[in-house]
């Protein structure tokens, strides 16, 4: 569940830098609740994350064990217990990300289907500099040009194979599904884009 979620405690890596900042409040003031939601930051060597928890959401920080221990105000309300988990599930992602990373690995198959990163591209406008392109040829009359997001990287270690690696999880996946669209996996001859170890059943096709 859940709460079995958010009771586990997170463990920081050595290299990564994790703080929590409480939002200051001027006196006298009645504060919505948005402006009560402390941010919490991860730093590590592989980029800086962020995010704003809930109000109700308690961080208690061993810097001593290196732990992180996520609690809740009232665990009988529902909307605090499922917030519990998903927020502790996404500061794990954010820790992971900046040590370590994520990725998704991306197989391209059917007859010539190959992709390529690129430094330039000739049907879309770089979105910051020095930003790269996944090209595929996947059966259509021209290569489709992809966009890199900022802070992820993509490369070919076969023309079949894409690796994307990024530190925020779903930036890698999103950007991985983007790529997916163009050649989803169809079910009769079995070809398509297939992300990480997605497989598809193969149908047999009906003859009239």
């Amino acid at each position: 569940t859940q709460s079995q979620i958010g009771r586990a405690p997170l463990s920081i890596p050595a290299e990564v830098n994790f703080s929590v900042t409480y939002p200051t409040i001027p006196k006298n003031t009645r504060p919505a609740p948005e402006q009560l939601r402390p941010t919490v930051k991860v730093e590590g060597p592989l980029g800086s994350l962020s995010m704003t928890i809930p109000p109700f959401v308690n961080i208690e920080h061993d810097t001593v064990a290196k732990k992180a221990f996520v609690t809740v105000e009232d665990r009988e309300v529902r909307k605090q217990r499922e917030m519990w988990g998903t927020t502790r599930a996404y500061l794990q992602n954010h820790i992971l990300g900046v040590s370590e990373g994520h990725n998704a690995i991306l197989r391209l198959i059917g007859v010539g289907y190959r992709a390529s990163v690129e430094d330039t591209a000739t049907t879309v406008q770089p979105e910051y500099e020095g930003q790269k392109y996944v090209v595929l040829k996947v059966g259509y009359s021209h290569p489709i040009e992809l966009p890199v997001p900022k802070g992820m990287t993509a490369s070919t270690p076969q023309p079949t194979r894409i690796l994307l690696e990024g530190p925020e999880k779903e930036v890698v996946l999103q950007f991985a599904a983007k790529i997916r669209q163009w050649r989803k996996p169809e079910p009769y001859k079995g070809k398509g884009i297939f992300v990480n170890g997605e497989t598809i059943k193969l149908k047999a096709k009906k003859i009239k």
